[in-house]
């Protein structure tokens, strides 16, 4: 079994999934201007989460770790994008499509899944297409193949705030 809990004792799950992206994110910006986009790969598997779960080792499922890092990288997101305004890149969280043919789903759910070239073609669509454009702070569901509200914590600002906080408590 793989080792979720990192040298620094943080879970491995959330810094993979929520807290290098952020830190990415934020290192990149003095370089990217208005017509830049960073696209998020989130999840249609968002739970909800409190802010200092991020601060340790979780004993819950891969899979309930999962939710949890997707719900804040998608909080994030939207936060960042809500910050930066016009003035920013575009900032956009994807769920690329549930259950595609990757390791994860197959050792989760013990099925082949779908085509990843579904979920590759989205991030292409994404990152290039009109369609994103002004699309910043907002949530693409490519399992409904349009923008819908994502997990209600994501849309709680209080929240929002909070989880923002405490991610960058970490990578101080």
């Amino acid at each position: 079994m793989p080792e979720t809990v990192s040298a620094d004792g943080l879970d491995v799950r959330f810094m993979v999934n929520t807290i290098a992206p952020y830190s990415l994110t934020q290192q990149l910006l003095p370089l990217l201007d208005n017509t830049a986009r960073v696209i998020n790969l989130s999840s249609a598997a968002q739970s909800s989460l409190s802010p200092n779960e991020l601060l340790k080792p979780s004993s819950l499922s891969d899979n309930a770790v999962y939710a949890k890092s997707k719900l804040a990288l998608t909080m994030w997101s939207r936060q960042l994008a809500l910050s930066l305004g016009k003035n920013g890149p575009v900032i956009v969280a994807v769920n690329p499509k549930s259950f595609l043919g990757s390791k994860m789903v197959e050792q989760a759910y013990g099925f082949a899944g779908s085509s990843l070239q579904i979920g590759a073609d989205i991030l292409v669509k994404a990152a290039l297409s009109q369609e994103f454009a002004n699309a910043s702070g907002l949530y693409f569901d490519n399992d409904i193949g349009e923008f819908t509200s994502p997990h209600q914590d994501a849309l709680n600002a209080d929240e929002i705030a909070e989880i923002t906080q405490v991610i960058e408590k970490i990578i101080r």
